[in-house]
């Protein structure tokens, strides 16, 4: 079976950048997966995609040395399973609160005896390999997103569930949970100390601490404190940013 990158990577003490796609478009995924990022996540959560969207932007990323990835809608085993089957080597599972939420995760995206999972692997079986199923319960990569203030008092709890191999913090919604603004880049200090606390907790326990940005300054700083999986901006606001960018330069050198 192929190698998940990520995986190998974070064992080597290597950072992971991840680029992050919700316009449904192959063409969008496959460019940005070129473009040296370790991994390109599907969302077909907060993304404009569905699964038949999803299916051809894996095929897309898959032309690339980029670990394919998708962010699943909820915590519902018939979509992980559908995404894993199309050639998806790592599930981000938002909304994960307790061990309970998180055992189920972890049973639906893992063969038995493990897990649950039915056996179907549709694509993957020619991106992977045709020994997948030998393998995929060592090499998928499973995350489950910490984005409440009831996770992070769960924590502990979630991290011990075997087949689990790491947590992704959701600034955004951690920062509703705790009564601040939504932020990709939080500057509240009790939301900062979360987070602190999840991704300590994650690396003690020897699992992965991802987290989403706002940008490549704020990744960096991520890495520098501590985590290993850090996420850019949506494709639609990097798109934004860089119209922005542009529209303003030339403008402002109209007479």
């Amino acid at each position: 079976m192929r190698e998940n990158a990520i995986k190998a990577r974070i064992a080597a003490g290597k950072p992971v950048l991840n680029a992050w796609c919700s316009i449904a478009s192959s063409h969008v995924a496959e460019a940005i997966a070129h473009q040296g990022v370790d991994s390109v996540t599907i969302d077909l959560q907060h993304g404009a995609i569905d699964f038949a969207a999803a299916f051809q932007m894996l095929q897309g990323v898959s032309t690339s040395p980029a670990v394919p990835l998708a962010r699943v809608p909820w915590n519902e085993p018939s979509i992980m399973s559908k995404v894993l089957d199309a050639g998806a080597f790592g599930i981000i599972c938002p909304m994960i609160e307790t061990q309970a939420e998180a055992e189920a995760f972890v049973a639906a995206c893992r063969y038995p005896p493990q897990g649950s999972r039915s056996y179907g692997p549709n694509r993957v079986s020619f991106y992977a390999g045709p020994d997948y199923a030998r393998h995929a319960n060592r090499e998928i990569l499973l995350l489950a997103q910490i984005e409440t203030r009831r996770a992070v008092e769960n924590v502990n709890a979630i991290l011990s569930v075997p087949g689990l191999d790491g947590i992704y913090v959701g600034p955004g919604d951690l920062s509703l949970s705790y009564g601040a603004a939504p932020s990709m880049s939080p500057t509240d200090p009790v939301v900062l100390k979360a987070m602190g606390e999840v991704r300590e907790r994650a690396r003690a326990t020897g699992l992965i601490a991802a987290i989403h940005t706002d940008g490549a300054a704020t990744a960096r700083r991520r890495f520098e404190e501590g985590f290993q999986f850090c996420s850019l901006p949506t494709d639609v606001r990097l798109l934004i940013d860089a119209v922005r960018a542009a529209v303003h330069t030339a403008k402002s050198t109209v007479p």
